[in-house]
């Protein structure tokens, strides 16, 4: 085991989970659920209604507060919240949209959702594996309108640049921002900003998602879209005198529940002290890394503003992952890979143009997502730690 250096404390509050209690495996994500969530869906059940309703409206009222905004719109998921920013601003055939190869696939085929080319940008290093403004600079055309900002592992890009870069170019700034719930100045980069609640994610409502918005028609646009276009949605009807409607225009059923919003109410009471614990978390890992592994590059630094979602780290080059993978999973932990980079895949390969992107190749061979959650502490990280630098020693 390691004889590590005295590190500090992890901080521990009354809003924070337990510890693991079968540390014979560590899963990479572990979403935080209990009593109060079961409590919650229960509440739903008994109340009879369960579609969207007066929790679905609670819900996004209480996130605007989390995020020090005006309202938020709430839907099935991040990637429908993406469709409905995208459909919403008339982004369409013959239009192109930058975003990074280094994503999740959602956030590209949302762009193929409406008919746009995407048009794949290079990260800026392996030390800061997010979207390159000179490589997006070089990729802009006549028919660009507009950029997704990946939020990549919770961290945020140079907000400043990026609003320049997109004035200077008359483009739309759009966030995916799934990694990055409760970051206050999420939202605040361009348009739009689409949150993600999906099961691993920092905060859940087990599938779902939110749109943030600063002006109040886009986010009735959004609102009358997510529920196919009608004037008024299930619960008015009911709740109302008149049960007719007018479709004003083409929607989808992008509508969030009653029994998720119910869950995502009782998570955001905590999620405040749940990001903290990844903050600490992630600095203890930092330390631990770089006095047992220094090798291992951890990417991004202390002035990054995140919500560390994830641990991601990159491995030496020559390291074979696949078989630090096995190894770290004989040792109960397990790990995974954010991103294969999106280019590489056998679809985007036969929709979209041959991309030059060396950076996120060489980013997307080498890194290794650690696990990262709330009821990780100190003696969780120092075996993981551990397993880590005995996988990659025993090449």
């Amino acid at each position: 085991m390691l004889s590590a250096a005295p590190i500090s404390k992890i901080e521990h509050d009354s809003d924070l989970p337990a510890s693991l209690t079968d540390v014979s495996f560590i899963p990479v994500a572990d979403p935080v659920l209990g009593h109060d969530e079961k409590a919650a869906l229960c509440e739903v059940i008994d109340s009879g209604w369960i579609t969207m309703g007066e929790r679905v409206q609670r819900f996004e009222q209480d996130l605007a507060r989390v995020h020090s905004v005006e309202d938020t719109v709430a839907v099935s998921s991040c990637t429908a919240g993406l469709h409905l920013i995208l459909h919403a601003l008339g982004i369409g055939p013959g239009d192109e949209v930058l975003v990074p190869s280094l994503t999740f696939v959602a956030t590209i085929n949302c762009i193929l959702y409406v008919g746009a080319t995407p048009v794949l940008v290079d990260i800026e290093s392996i030390s800061n594996p997010l979207m390159s403004l000179d490589d997006a600079a070089s990729k802009c055309t006549k028919n660009t309108k507009a950029v997704i900002l990946v939020h990549y592992a919770g961290y945020l890009g140079e907000l400043s640049a990026w609003k320049e870069f997109a004035d200077k170019r008359g483009l739309l700034l759009i966030e995916d921002a799934a990694h990055a719930t409760g970051l206050k100045d999420v939202g605040t980069y361009g348009v739009a900003a689409a949150l993600s609640f999906y099961g691993n994610k920092n905060m859940t409502t087990a599938e779902g998602g939110a749109i943030i918005a600063s002006d109040q028609g886009l986010r009735d646009k959004f609102r009358k879209m997510r529920g196919h276009g009608l004037t008024s949605g299930t619960f008015q009807r009911h709740s109302g005198s008149s049960p007719g409607y007018d479709m004003i225009m083409l929607g989808f059923n992008y509508r969030m529940d009653e029994l998720r919003a119910a869950i995502g109410i009782v998570q955001l009471r905590h999620l405040e002290a749940w990001n903290r614990k990844r903050e600490d978390l992630t600095r203890v890992y930092r330390s631990l890394l770089e006095q047992h592994v220094p090798e291992v590059v951890v990417p991004f630094n202390d002035n990054y503003v995140s919500s560390f979602h994830i641990m991601p780290v990159v491995l030496p080059e020559g390291v074979d992952r696949s078989r630090v993978i096995k190894m770290m999973r004989d040792s109960g932990i397990q790990t995974t890979i954010h991103y294969p980079p999106a280019h590489l895949f056998s679809f985007y390969r036969g929709q979209l143009p041959s991309a030059e992107l060396p950076t996120t190749e060489d980013y997307g061979k080498r890194e290794l997502t650690i696990p990262l959650f709330p009821r990780l502490d100190l003696v969780h990280l120092e075996r993981i730690t551990d397993a880590l630098a005995t996988s990659i020693r025993c090449q």
